[in-house]
């Protein structure tokens, strides 16, 4: 917990419930700021209290009317700048545009770089952001997490590790998976696939002995869950027992929680990073990890200037 003084946690409209998780494990109250939209689709941001000389996070994550919540928070950002906050850090758990990280063809944007320039010219001196959809884009941030030390200790509690056998859907992903899979002690696999268009997997190969055991296919997000369902379509047929998905951020766009309620997945676990009720409500499958507390620790860390890192590489029984 934080003493309270000379710290403040404000809030978009993205992901309040999150903020207010957040900011129960810190001690602290939400501080005020009304967020308002013209007729016009303006976004107007008052901060309702003194800023000035305070330490200053600003929680809004890349969901829903995705570009309003980057306006909100690079306003905010600006509102407090101008405020005289000694420091404004973004909390931002779902970096929007993080998926267009590169000049992948001609005249392509790298987008994510856009805002991350953006988010630095509003008057932001760090960001919190958690996994990345490519590793390159660390080098845009300042503290970019990883959603690891909650994925372990689910995976430790929920089951027998002698049975467990960690997969990555697709190559890009190997290292996450193999982090998992080397501190849990357990075995790992991949699948190499193959896109024809994005958002659409023509075909997938799997690397790795996986009869009998339990998979759980590690990812850092689900979006159409296609990967997904079509991965734990494979390893039904390369025999394992169970098939188990955990991702950091469920977007579940489109046809996802039909596919996933269709599929061979026993769950897909998701954390908090996004709103998940309404999407729990309509897919049985869908279990939520709450990150609340690890960005809280994460915050309370920062603010103390203690070790970020250490959190992350302790091995959480």
């Amino acid at each position: 917990m934080l003493n309270g003084t000379g710290v403040k946690i404000f809030t978009g409209t993205s992901h309040p419930e999150l903020a207010e998780i957040i900011a129960r494990r810190l001690g602290l109250p939400l501080a005020k700021a009304d967020v308002t939209k013209s007729g016009i689709g303006e976004t107007s941001v008052r901060i309702a209290e003194s800023v000035r000389e305070n330490d200053v996070y600003i929680i809004n994550t890349g969901c829903g009317a995705v570009n309003t919540s980057l306006m909100e928070l690079c306003i905010m950002i600006h509102a407090c700048k101008i405020a005289s906050a000694k420091r404004i850090t973004a909390v931002v758990p779902l970096f929007p545009y993080a998926r267009q990280d590169k000049k992948d063809k001609s005249r392509a944007p790298i987008t994510a770089k856009l805002v991350a320039n953006m988010i630095q010219k509003a008057g932001c001196d760090h960001v919190i952001t958690m996994d990345l959809h490519a590793s390159q884009i660390q080098g845009f941030f300042d503290v970019p997490l990883f959603a690891e030390p909650s994925s372990i200790l689910y995976i430790r509690t929920h089951f027998d590790l002698e049975n467990v056998v960690i997969v990555s859907p697709d190559a890009g992903g190997a290292k996450r998976a193999t982090s998992i899979a080397d501190r849990l002690g357990v075995d790992f696999a991949l699948f190499h696939k193959e896109r024809k268009k994005a958002n659409s997997v023509s075909r997938m190969v799997l690397v790795g002995h996986v009869k009998d055991k339990v998979a759980i296919l590690i990812d850092d997000m689900a979006d159409t869950s296609g990967t997904l369902c079509l991965a734990a379509h494979h390893l039904t047929e390369a025999g394992v027992a169970k098939v188990y998905a955990i991702v950091t951020h469920g977007i579940l766009s489109g046809n996802a929680l039909e596919n996933i309620e269709k599929s061979v997945l026993e769950k897909l676990i998701v954390t908090n990073t996004l709103p998940q009720k309404e999407n729990q409500a309509k897919c049985s499958k869908i279990e939520v990890i709450d990150i609340g507390p690890v960005l809280g620790e994460v915050i309370r860390r920062s603010h103390y200037g203690e070790s970020v890192s250490k959190l992350f590489h302790e091995v959480p029984y």
